[in-house]
């Protein structure tokens, strides 16, 4: 049945959130913060949803980019280098990034007489994201079923595994990730370096999976 709305960004865990679960799928919606990727990443969202037949909308929160304070709002010169969980991610960190997101996908799913808010948040982003974590996905969960007439709740399957487990899942269903996109820096190829390209790499890898993404910097990952 199809009761659910996909919170999708066109990386990697929502895209295979995306297929694993396109028929339960409604809709999917990508939010436009005005971050360094954004862009890129959407480009991506849109061909997968095309393809599945699934509803899309784009919602741009330019509010986000006007008033928020993170790197990723900024530049691609403002990303870091290294792994999520170094401490110098934190400047990647969106304030409150997926409540507001899930806020006005419960506010659609509820418009829509849909059941569920589905976010593709997992145990690699503890570390780093407040707004990933169990704790919070299940407070915002709790609010969202208080806060609707329908009990609208948030699923999100993915919480508990790790990026490679999430890889596996994709392999397992035929995606290629090079039709996906993680840089955090937003350049035409992945530069291989930051953050989200640390952590794409090495989840592939682990997962054993070839890895068809062009990369800028080609320095092996640990």
């Amino acid at each position: 049945m199809k009761d659910a709305v996909l919170i999708t960004s066109g990386g990697m865990d929502s895209t295979t959130m995306l297929y694993e679960y396109q028929h339960e799928i409604a809709m999917a919606i990508t939010f436009d913060y005005g971050s360094t990727q954004n862009g890129r990443e959407r480009q991506w969202a849109i061909t997968h949803c095309q393809r599945l037949g699934i509803k899309h909308l784009i919602i741009r929160l330019d509010f986000m980019r006007q008033y928020f304070k993170s790197a990723l709002l900024e530049s691609a010169e403002a990303i870091p280098d290294g792994n999520y969980d170094d401490e110098n991610m934190r400047v990647t960190v969106v304030p409150f990034r997926n409540g507001i997101m899930l806020s006005i996908a419960c506010g659609i799913a509820e418009s829509y007489g849909l059941k569920r808010v589905m976010i593709a948040n997992h145990a690699g982003d503890h570390s780093i994201y407040p707004d990933c974590r169990s704790s919070f996905v299940d407070a915002m969960s709790a609010a969202m079923r208080q806060g609707t007439y329908e009990g609208i709740e948030v699923f999100a399957p993915y919480t508990h595994l790790s990026k490679a487990d999430i890889a596996r899942h994709g392999a397992a269903l035929g995606l290629d990730y090079a039709e996906t996109y993680s840089c955090y820096k937003g350049g035409e190829h992945h530069c291989g370096t930051c953050g989200t390209c640390t952590e794409r790499r090495q989840a592939l890898r682990e997962a054993g999976i070839v890895d068809n993404t062009i990369y800028d910097s080609q320095q092996e990952v640990k």
